[in-house]
């Protein structure tokens, strides 16, 4: 009979646990957070590019204005895909001066998750084919003025991987490193678990043609990290020819650590771009590290790609607040529907698989989460609310 009791209690116990913790999270209150979110690179309803960011805002309860949470779908400016290969564009590059200015004061920060944008091939033929006409993409001018006008303001800024990559300009990438102390070396990377072409549907044709017109052969069937640069120029690490280990690793320094719950050493398995910059303007609060034998090393010297490079730079001063990630971090295959839920992070190892090194959701779960928790909390106790303002995404 005891037994029996303890069943059915635990049983009920795990039926009304996902409520219970829906109703603390629907009984937290909301807390105003007004956040520009600029995505060019969207290509399914999932919206996979700043959801993440999204899943972070309605998981703490910020809200766009005095009540509304943010909708993953519609709460962002950039390209808006439609049925039957139809799209829409609602840029910043619509805004006039004014109208970039008013946006700036409305605003509370403002997040670039991905300006590398939409082009043709990608759009109407569905493969992995770059080229074939830009539909859409790249940084703005209009862009690069928020990004003053929030500065000028002292309002949080983050922005990450591909932000002044291609397609942006040479000028407008110029005008975003003067502004905040970085330059992007021209080199861009990924690992991939498989590099066997016959396997791997994610390997980008495109990167396999500019490296068979060089090279004359794609002789790679292990795991590894594609590097390419600003020309198209390939260069391929594999495991074990060239790498004592496939996964890229991004290791956290003690202070971010401390301060950011971070654990102080993270696999990373997506795109990610190799940046330099400014000491006295940022800091590096982490570092990417590629672990290479004797013949990496030598390939990595001969492209003049380093080791290690920044993860993650900050400026943390009273004149603004700039965050950069050199990796993807927004992109993940989270479900916002986890994100209504309170203390749902005791369960995260529910939703990824550890066993599987290009699961995603495990870089959101134990790195990015815990990351965009702390900043955008300590930056709503520290800035000072301007009641009544909000943004429109129409």
């Amino acid at each position: 009979m005891v037994l029996k009791r303890k069943i059915y209690f635990s049983l009920g116990f795990l039926f009304f646990l996902p409520i219970i913790m829906w109703l603390f999270w629907l009984g937290t209150p909301k807390k105003k957070l007004v956040a520009i979110i600029v995505d060019k690179t969207v290509e399914s309803a999932a919206r996979e590019q700043h959801s993440s960011f999204t899943w972070i805002l309605n998981n703490q309860r910020f809200a766009k204005n005095t009540s509304s949470l943010y909708n993953n779908r519609n709460d962002y400016f950039g390209f808006f895909p439609l049925k039957n290969e139809k799209f829409r564009v609602k840029g910043l590059e619509r805004f006039s001066p004014e109208m970039l200015e008013k946006l700036s004061n409305d605003a509370d920060m403002v997040y670039f998750t991905d300006t590398y944008g939409v082009y043709k091939n990608e759009w109407y033929h569905k493969d992995h084919e770059a080229g074939g006409g830009l539909l859409y993409g790249g940084m703005s001018e209009q862009d690069i003025q928020l990004l003053q006008d929030m500065k000028s303001k002292h309002k949080l800024i983050i922005s990450e991987f591909n932000t002044i990559g291609s397609p942006t300009s040479d000028m407008i990438r110029g005008d975003f490193e003067n502004l905040f102390g970085l330059k992007w070396s021209g080199w861009t990377g990924r690992y991939f678990s498989s590099l066997d072409s016959t396997k791997n549907a994610d390997l980008p044709k495109w990167i396999i043609n500019n490296y068979i017109n060089s090279q004359h052969q794609w002789p790679f069937r292990e795991a590894g990290i594609v590097f390419v640069n600003e020309a198209g120029e390939v260069v391929i690490l594999e495991n074990g020819k060239h790498l004592l280990k496939a996964l890229p690793s991004i290791k956290v320094s003690l202070s971010a650590q401390k301060k950011y719950d971070l654990p102080s050493q993270t696999d990373y398995p997506f795109w990610f771009d190799v940046m330099n910059y400014d000491s006295s303007v940022n800091n590096s609060l982490a570092e990417f590290e590629i672990r290479f034998n004797e013949n990496g090393k030598e390939l990595m010297m001969q492209n003049r790609i380093p080791a290690h490079f920044p993860a993650i730079l900050a400026h943390q001063k009273s004149d603004y607040s700039f965050y950069y990630f050199s990796g993807n971090f927004c992109d993940n295959p989270v479900s916002m529907g986890t994100s209504y839920f309170k203390g749902i992070s005791f369960f995260k190892s529910l939703f990824y698989n550890s066993d599987d090194l290009s699961d995603r959701r495990m870089f959101f779960w134990n790195f990015y989460k815990p990351l965009m928790k702390t900043i955008t909390e300590d930056y709503y106790r520290s800035m000072q609310q301007v009641k009544g303002h909000y943004i429109s995404y129409k």
